[in-house]
């Protein structure tokens, strides 16, 4: 057994042509970068018998949510490290297949368990990590905490240039608030592996944090024409971009990213990434004043209409809630709001009543009660960070309760959230805001 992954772990193959294709398909993977399935495909079709194979393909078909695929290729897998694998692909394989079967719990605290024995497993290292990771998605309010804990608990096993490791420390420091170290990591990761999403999505969120929106925006726009429209995350990139735009007030380019790169008409990426890009891109437009043009809510609803119908999902949710109340479905997102309530009162919502009460306070926004939605808002906002995700996508939310402080005439609570906003990170937008509200 004399094949080994990229940190010579042993590989239950005797095949070199199946190890290298699968180390080569780990990258990838781990990059999200193009060819991720051709290549773990000839890694199986090296060694029909290597386990490894088919679980990093699991791995790949539920990271594009084609769960029958996902659970077929890890059921395969668990079958055969049964026959000839290690114990550690006995465990790898045992993390994976609770991600893939609906187990998150599960799942983390195997993961967690299984690092502490084998650190340099980086497929599993990756699984808590991110902005969609099983921290990020556990209902924990110190989730960005715990990610840097657990990069540093075993950052000693890592070369200093590790590609892989440098993203995601680096991004786990940006989120929780050290900016200026998750900017070397990350900047040094895209360096050394340009073809590497991740490592730029990651700077991407890292320099929102810094308030370095203009130099965010330089990256994204010498990067992204090298990335393949196919690629996972070609259009929630480009969707940074036009946040960035957005900002600044340049809204022709901002609805030209968007129109070129997000709209579900053009949209490559995940569903999860379609709904929450569209959604939150056509909210913060109308919010900050601007006429969302003809169709557009309609469209990115219908594509939503197809996904997340059944309440649970505390990221979606919030994001379904958006699209209801922008286009008027009051029935469906009181709906949801009474699913998620009766959630919460059983327990088994993680994320806890913040959610049934962010569909309240959109529906206020829509209909134009913004006093009403800043009363929802206000006791709850420091326990958004409970849905996930990242914190530039969860700035919505308090972009929200801003505007509605603002349209309230609540003018002393609105400067006080500026002025706690522009001591985190520089805005162009809040400054002008708070211009506006001090000449006022």
């Amino acid at each position: 057994m004399a094949c080994v992954d990229r940190y010579n772990m042993p590989l239950s193959t005797d095949s070199d042509t199946a190890a290298q294709h699968y180390r080569t398909g780990v990258d990838l993977l781990l990059s999200l970068w193009t060819g991720v399935a051709q290549t773990l495909d000839e890694a199986i079709a090296a060694d029909p018998d290597f386990a490894m194979a088919y679980a990093a393909r699991a791995r790949f078909h539920a990271v594009r949510t084609e769960i029958d695929e996902a659970k077929a290729k890890i059921a395969k897998a668990t079958q055969l490290v049964q026959i000839n694998g290690t114990a550690r692909e006995r465990s790898h394989i045992q993390v994976l297949s609770h991600v893939i079967n609906g187990e998150p719990a599960k799942a983390l605290a195997n993961a967690l368990q299984h690092l502490d024995q084998w650190p340099l497993d980086i497929l599993i290292m990756s699984l808590p990590l991110g902005a969609f990771g099983l921290f990020a998605f556990s209902g924990r309010a110190d989730h960005d905490k715990a990610r840097v804990e657990l990069c540093e608990r075993h950052a000693r096993h890592f070369p200093e240039n590790d590609w892989w490791f440098l993203t995601y420390r680096g991004w786990a420091h940006g989120e929780n608030g050290d900016v200026a170290l998750g900017r070397a990591l990350t900047e040094r990761s895209l360096e050394l592996r340009r073809h590497n999403v991740n490592a730029v999505h990651a700077l991407a969120h890292v320099l929102h944090e810094a308030g370095a929106n203009d130099e965010a925006g330089d990256v994204i726009r010498d990067w992204l024409p090298g990335y393949d429209r196919s690629g996972t995350l070609h259009n929630h990139i480009a969707w940074h971009g036009a946040l960035i735009a957005l900002e600044r007030g340049d809204l022709e380019t901002a609805l030209g990213l968007y129109a070129e790169h997000i709209a579900p008409e053009v949209a490559t990426g995940l569903p999860i990434n379609v709904i929450s890009d569209t959604s939150s891109f056509l909210w913060r437009l109308q919010a900050y004043g601007h006429a969302v043009p003809a169709g557009m809510w309609q469209s990115a609803a219908r594509y939503a209409s197809k996904h997340f119908q059944q309440p649970g999902f505390a990221f979606a949710d919030f994001h379904m809630a958006l699209l209801a109340a922008a286009t008027g479905d009051q029935r469906s997102l009181e709906q949801r709001a009474g699913i998620l309530a009766e959630l919460v009162s059983e327990g088994t919502l993680k994320a806890g009543p913040v959610v049934p009460a962010l569909c309240h306070a959109v529906m206020a926004f829509a209909d134009g009660r913004f006093r009403d939605c800043a009363r929802i808002l206000e006791p709850v906002a420091h326990e958004v960070v409970r849905i996930g995700g990242s914190g530039a996508q969860r700035e919505i939310v308090q972009d929200t309760l801003l505007v509605s402080l603002m349209r309230a005439g609540e003018s002393q609570k609105a400067r006080a959230l500026l002025d706690q906003r522009l001591h985190r990170r520089p805005s162009v937008r809040d400054s002008r805001w708070l211009t506006a509200l001090t000449q006022g």
